[in-house]
């Protein structure tokens, strides 16, 4: 596996074979170890410093994988996180009636160390997805064992209030 397509250096700390991947975790599904690997392969192909550095993914109810990448804008505001980037190809790959049903959400980072890393998704993300989907199942990395576990979106909003659509 090599780093950003253009063959650029992830700021000279990958290695040569490209960033170190995660481990899939013992509790981690064989379908949810797909996401893991899809995003991964995502962001190892399209990665740019400061411009694409999450990516998504996550799966439908149909067992359909949908991905995302990071974008980031030149004024912060209209930067797009991976997972609603993820998100809306997901929606937009089905007909209007029929709900958004995503079952698991997986999204990575590239760490300065040239690693990948599980990361939770940011406070908006968290509403989008628990909107949507509040029972997906979002894997996160802890931030006291440093341990990659799954987490319902809902309970990733403790006294979220739920909208009526």
């Amino acid at each position: 596996m090599s780093g950003p397509s253009s063959g650029e250096a992830l700021s000279g700390t990958a290695l040569a074979a490209g960033p170190e991947r995660v481990a899939v975790p013992a509790s981690m599904s064989e379908a949810d170890a797909e996401l893991l690997f899809q995003a991964q392969e995502l962001l190892a192909r399209v990665w740019r410093d400061g411009r694409h550095e999450v990516a998504s993914a996550v799966r439908t109810a149909d067992g359909a994988v949908h991905t995302g990448v990071h974008l980031e804008g030149s004024c912060r505001r209209s930067s797009i996180c991976a997972e609603g980037v993820a998100l809306g190809t997901a929606r937009g790959a089905y007909p209007g009636d029929r709900p958004l049903d995503v079952t698991s959400v997986v999204s990575v980072q590239i760490k300065p160390a040239g690693r990948f890393r599980v990361i939770a998704p940011c406070g908006v993300c968290r509403e989008l997805i628990s909107d949507y989907s509040p029972d997906a199942t979002v894997w996160i990395t802890t931030v006291e064992e440093n341990e990659v576990v799954p987490v319902r979106a809902l309970d990733l909003l403790p006294d979220k209030s739920r909208r009526a659509w």
